[in-house]
């Protein structure tokens, strides 16, 4: 069995490197496509002997996701983000499911407290996003649970563990609509979870938390329909209260500190920002659904 590593990446010189050293020395190809990067990010995948393919930087990053997972030539693909880490446990079980049977897979030693705590956190992305995978198919990919990290320190409360990820694939069997930012892969198959974590270092500092934070209520803002009390009152109230109060205390975000106030406070702020943006572009009689320049 062959493993391919997919990842796109654009301007991502400061964390490439860490990211690539974990899977380098196990994976069997890696390929990375490069939307346009301004810094060292090809010089580097270059240097970890990945093959690179050079393209623009669309709005929805998953169009590049989807060329390096067709580029791929590997039995199983793992997609990873640039500022994501693989560490030696994750690897080993990666490395042990692929040669596994269907039934073996089913059997397989698994902590029965935390299958619970991961089928539930399933059972609420199929709510959000409709049902994954087809459960009569045989095993296509796989959930990891990602570890995120923010302001240099992981987070284990506020809705953000297990963040669930759908990164392990049987080549042919999934794919991206690559039609919205935060959409599901699309799975022919049936999945299951690895037990082991992906770390992501996703918002070291306030400054790339907040870039990433743009670029989603820009997304957002497009899909704001209709301007009227309603809409106003939803955006600048109603979903920033519910998002505050559903992650500072229904998932417990108060449990890390200073950290969980923080992200549950600016997250809660996309809606009024998204908001205000959708206003602006009004105000510049901006067609619906046409990013910013």
């Amino acid at each position: 069995m062959k493993l391919s590593v997919a990842i796109a990446a654009y301007n991502e010189e400061g964390n490439l490197a860490r990211c690539l050293s974990s899977v380098s020395s196990w994976a069997d190809e890696i390929v990375v496509v490069d939307g346009g990067s301004t810094d060292k990010t090809v010089e580097i995948a270059l240097s970890f002997h990945a093959r690179v393919i050079r393209t623009d930087n669309p709005p929805i990053f998953h169009i590049n996701k989807q060329k390096a997972i067709d580029t791929c030539t590997g039995d199983w693909i793992l997609q990873l983000d640039a500022d994501e880490v693989v560490l030696p446990e994750l690897a080993a079980e990666i490395r042990k499911v692929m040669t596994m049977s269907g039934k073996e897979l089913e059997n397989r030693p698994f902590d029965a407290r935390k299958r619970r705590f991961f089928i539930r956190h399933q059972r609420i992305l199929e709510k959000r996003d409709g049902k994954i995978g087809d459960p009569r198919g045989d095993i296509a990919a796989f959930f990891i649970p990602r570890r995120n990290y923010f302001l240099g320190k992981p987070m284990t409360y506020a809705g953000t563990y297990p963040d669930g990820v759908i990164r392990l694939i049987k080549r042919g069997k999934a794919w991206f609509p690559q039609e919205s930012v935060h959409e599901q892969i699309h799975v022919e198959g049936r999945v299951l979870w690895l037990m082991n974590d992906l770390l992501h270092y996703s918002n070291p500092t306030f400054g790339k938390y907040f870039a990433g934070a743009d670029r989603y209520t820009d997304l957002l803002a497009t899909r704001i329909q209709g301007p009227g009390i309603i809409t106003a009152c939803t955006y600048l109230f109603l979903l920033p209260l519910f998002t505050f109060i559903s992650l500072f205390v229904r998932h417990k975000g108060f449990r890390d500190g200073i950290r969980g106030f923080l992200f549950c406070f600016f997250s809660s702020l996309h809606y009024p920002t998204a908001y205000f943006k959708y206003q602006h572009r009004r105000s510049r009689n901006v067609p619906s659904g046409k990013m910013r320049s």
